[in-house]
Formats: structure tokens, C-alpha cells, sequence
């Protein structure tokens, strides 16, 4: 498999640089009009805070107006672009102590802004649980507890979300509030099915277009709400009665302060990996729809489509197939490190490896765009018909580790994670399946 790993390999940095941020940030920032007079401030908060945030820099200073200040929130320790910025790093994907302190040196940099100067936010996958900081009078202990019961109880993002802006500082306009009346600008990377600024990032800069009965909804149907905290369960139920605000709406007048776009997405990683594919000699195709829902029941999707794509090659040219969106997974209490990329990849490999000779010549990726699945290093892992069987020989069944979400471990045993490190950006999944003619 190895000459096909490294084919996925350069298909998959070629998704990576299809989200380039730099050249998005650069563009998107050169649009503002910047006068020499006013200054800027640059709020960076995401996988891709360094990188934006270094190019948004680079671009004020070159119309030459006046950079006062701005902050860096990531995952990893960065240095700040300019003397007058600072960086600091958060918590990922569960909030805690760095992520609290990181909303608050956000609201120390904000309340020195002027109603005049020009705010610039700049926003990439992650954004949720780095810059998240409980409400006043609640505990963080209860928003770190939040952020873990769902993470676990397969929600897709926009339920999610939906849950964590509820109950986060900055999320769900709240930023858009604290930037008015300066006039801001968010550019984002999507990370999200539909590139919705509601859902990235828990649409800090954007209005809540959800209400309190919706959030306590969706808790009820994951079987959530009576495992939250009790003070969340009485401000939700105190905001349906009226006695606690909604979250800002599109008649809030902070919103006529900001426009907000998105500037990447994941249809750029898939057009750029496919024609990384067809310079390598291979026939492509971006398959559609989206991928969504549960991650074990995609992969064997996945797996049996490169299967029927491989009873029609019929001796011609390899064939490249490419899927992009993000798959869910549903954890138990206390269940081993992974992610749902290392889910399909596992589950992908038992259909494959069930099928026998008529999965020969298919080899699969899956893997997250910011280089990270789940709490795991892997992005993701590279799999074949013989994967399972490797499996099975390092003493662990597949089938009981994909049941028992310890795909990480089943993967490692065969030497087929994937791990190419932080990219710097992060725009959903890629999942690359190759399918040559063999014999």
C-alpha cells in the first residue's frame, strides 16, 4: 500500500493548500476599506488564529493604517504578528482554565477599542471551545461538563453548537455586541455542512437565529437535560418564560456594525484535491451530497461505492473518488480516544477487507483538514482490504473495537494512521477512496 499512501498522502495536502489562509485572509482583508486615520484591531481565534492573523497584519500594514492591538487565540502556543498583539492558547475540544482566561484577555482588548476604530475578526475551525467562557454567574466547571456531554452524544455541529452558544460569553452575536459600534468585519473558515456563520465558531458575530425552546429540545432528544447543570436547566427555562433575555437577534442595532462572510470552505480542499488527482494521472470526481450522520454507517457507505467503482473499471484508468462534510459519532461514558475520521476509516476496512478479491486495488483516506481527529494526533488513517485482516492478527477484533469506539488503537496496530501534524486551517473532512484495476 505504500505507493498508494503516499498518492493519498500529496491528495490530501493538496485539500490542506486549497484552504490556503493566507491568500483567503489577504484578500478578504485588502476589501476593507482602511483609512490611515482609524485604528485596527484583529481578534484571531481558531486552528488557523496564527496564520490569519499574520496575513491580516501584513495587509493592514500595507494600506498603512494603524494596527492598536488585537489577540491570537490557539490551540498550540504562536507568537503575536505585531508588537501591539498578544497570543495566547486555549483549550480543545473541551474548554477549561485557558480557554476561560483567553475570553477574558479578549474582553480586556476589546474595552480599549474606540466607537471609530475598526474591529477585524477573524475566525477558523475550533473558535467554539478556545475563546469559551462561561456566563455571568455561572460556573466553568458546568460549561467544561457541558461541552463534554455533547461532544459524546452525536450531534451534528449545528445542534451542537446550538447548545454550547447558548451558554458561552462571546457565542451567539455576543462579540458583535462588544465590538458595536466600531465598524467590524468577521471573515471565517467554514468547518461546517452549509457554511453557516450561525454555526461556525457558535456564530459569535452573527445573530442566534435559535431560542431557548430549541436548545432544551435538543437536550431532551439526545437525552441530555437532566445531566446538565442545574443552574443551565433554570436559565433555560427562565429565558422561555422571558425573565432572561434572548440571545441577540437580527434587530439587535450591533448587527448594522458588522458584516461577516466566509472566505473558505471545504468545496475549495476537494476542488484542489482533485486536481491534484488528475495531475497524478487518475480520473477524479467530487462525490455528493455532503457526508453527514453517523461516521461507522458512512464508512461502509464509502467502502461499498469504491467497491462497485472497481467492477466498472474494467482494466481502464485508476480512478480517484472524493467525499468531503463531517460524520458524527455517539460515545459511552469513559470510551477510548479517536474520532469519527478514524471511525469511517475502521469501518471502511472491515467492509473492505469482508468483501475479499473484489476490494483489491482500493485504498482509502480519511482525515480531518485541521490535522487532528478527535483528542487523537491522527488526522485520521489510510486503509485497504488487508487492514482489518492486520487487525485481527495484532490480537484485537474490529468489529469490537469499532462497537467499543477504540478505532485509535485498532489503527495503530495496523500501522495505518495518518499523521501529518497541525495544518494551520480547517475546513471539515476529506475522505479520498483510489480504485485501480488489478490482474
Amino acid at each position: 500500500m505504500s505507493g498508494a499512501r503516499e498518492q493519498l498522502g500529496r491528495l490530501y495536502r493538496a485539500a490542506v493548500a486549497g484552504a490556503n489562509v493566507e491568500s483567503l485572509t489577504q484578500n478578504a482583508v485588502s476589501a476593507i476599506h482602511l483609512d490611515r486615520g482609524r485604528r485596527v484591531w484583529i481578534l484571531a481565534i481558531g486552528k488557523a488564529a496564527p496564520r490569519m492573523a499574520a496575513a491580516a497584519v501584513a495587509t493592514v500594514q500595507r494600506s498603512l493604517a494603524d494596527v492598536a492591538g488585537g489577540i491570537v487565540i490557539a490551540p498550540e502556543a504562536a507568537s503575536a504578528p505585531n508588537g501591539t498583539m498578544s497570543a495566547v492558547v486555549g483549550d480543545h475540544p473541551v474548554p477549561s482554565s485557558r480557554s476561560f482566561d483567553a475570553a477574558s484577555r479578549l474582553q480586556d482588548i476589546i474595552s480599549r477599542k474606540r466607537g471609530i476604530d475598526i474591529g477585524i475578526v477573524l475566525l477558523s475551525g475550533g473558535a467554539s471551545s478556545l475563546m469559551a467562557a462561561p456566563l455571568r454567574g455561572m460556573q466553568g466547571a458546568d460549561l467544561s461538563q457541558l461541552y463534554e456531554l455533547v461532544l459524546g452524544a452525536g450531534l451534528d455541529i449545528a445542534r451542537m453548537n446550538a447548545v454550547r452558544k447558548r451558554f458561552s460569553y462571546w457565542a451567539a452575536g455576543r462579540l458583535a455586541l462588544g465590538l458595536a459600534p466600531a465598524q467590524s468585519h468577521c471573515f471565517a473558515l467554514s468547518d461546517v455542512p452549509g457554511d453557516d456563520l450561525a454555526v461556525i465558531g457558535s456564530g459569535p458575530c452573527v445573530p442566534d437565529p435559535s431560542r431557548a425552546r430549541d436548545v432544551t429540545a435538543v437536550l431532551e432528544t439526545a437525552g441530555l437535560h437532566q445531566r446538565i447543570s442545574p443552574a443551565f436547566r433554570r436559565f433555560l427555562a427562565d429565558t422561555e418564560r422571558g425573565v432572561i433575555p434572548e440571545t441577540p437577534k437580527p434587530s439587535h442595532p450591533a448587527f448594522a456594525h458588522m458584516t461577516a462572510r466566509v472566505i473558505g470552505n471545504n468545496a475549495g480542499a476537494l476542488a484542489a484535491a482533485a486536481d491534484a488527482a488528475r495531475a497524478l494521472g487518475l480520473d477524479s470526481e467530487i462525490m455528493t451530497p455532503a457526508l453527514e450522520g453517523d461516521a461507522a454507517s458512512a464508512g461502509e457507505r464509502i467502502a461499498a461505492r469504491l467497491i462497485r467503482e472497481r467492477e466498472t473499471l474494467n482494466g481502464g484508468a485508476p480512478r480517484c473518488l472524493i467525499w468531503g462534510g463531517e460524520t458524527t459519532v455517539r460515545l459511552s461514558p469513559g470510551a477510548p480516544p479517536g474520532g469519527r475520521n478514524q471511525t469511517v476509516a475502521l469501518a471502511a476496512a472491515r467492509y473492505l477487507a469482508a468483501a475479499g478479491s473484489r476490494a483489491d486495488g482500493i485504498t482509502m483516506l480519511a482525515a480531518g483538514t485541521d490535522g487532528r481527529d478527535g483528542t487523537t494526533s491522527a488526522a485520521g488513517a489510510i486503509v485497504d482490504g488487508s487492514t482489518a485482516t492486520v487487525i485481527h492478527g495484532a490480537g484485537i477484533d474490529p468489529a469490537a473495537a469499532l462497537h467499543g469506539h477504540d478505532a485509535h488503537r485498532a489503527l495503530a496496530a495496523a500501522n495505518a494512521l495518518f499523521s501529518p501534524g497541525l495544518t494551520g486551517t480547517n475546513v471539515m473532512d476529506v475522505i479520498i477512496g483510489m480504485v485501480a484495476a488489478t490482474g
